[in-house]
């Protein structure tokens, strides 16, 4: 009976070198990502919501629920099937930037339970984007459906 021994010795060393050389590789990349800025052009995602319901054929009304960002939201602007409209409310609708859009009083946030009325004539088939303007200068969608 004859007993060879298998010379597995170098499996492990070349392992672990491939995966020294992967570590380091990825760690060169994460670090050059931070050092030439191609993370810092991420902007903030503002937490706030909206409701909409159909009020009749011809109207529907939007109400402002508030939420983590609440305290930033200035305005919002609407449009209704691509086209801009100019809502009611009590708060009052003011110009910013050459747009109508509905605020409380200029850079003030924006009362949560507002209610905001639209014109929509086309029951079930209009489209409506309203778009908030935060204190920060940024504008961001915060509500986008078919009604």
């Amino acid at each position: 009976m004859s007993f060879t021994k298998k010379n597995e010795e170098a499996v492990s060393p070349v392992i672990g070198v491939i995966l020294m050389v992967a570590i380091t590789v990825i760690l060169a990349a994460v670090i050059a990502a931070f050092v030439f800025g191609m993370a810092g052009n991420i902007q903030k995602t503002h937490t706030v919501a909206a409701t909409e319901s159909r009020v009749n054929g011809t109207h529907v009304v939007v109400t402002y629920q508030g939420g983590q960002d609440a305290g930033s939201l200035i305005g919002v602007s609407f449009t209704v099937d691509g086209a801009n409209v100019t809502p009611s409310i009590s708060a009052g609708v003011i110009k910013l930037d050459g747009e109508e859009v509905v605020s409380n009083t200029l850079n003030s946030p924006l009362p949560v339970g507002s209610s905001m009325y639209l014109a929509a004539g086309n029951s079930g088939k209009n489209h409506i984007v309203g778009v908030g303007r935060f204190n920060d200068g940024s504008n961001q969608v915060i509500i986008d459906t078919t009604l």
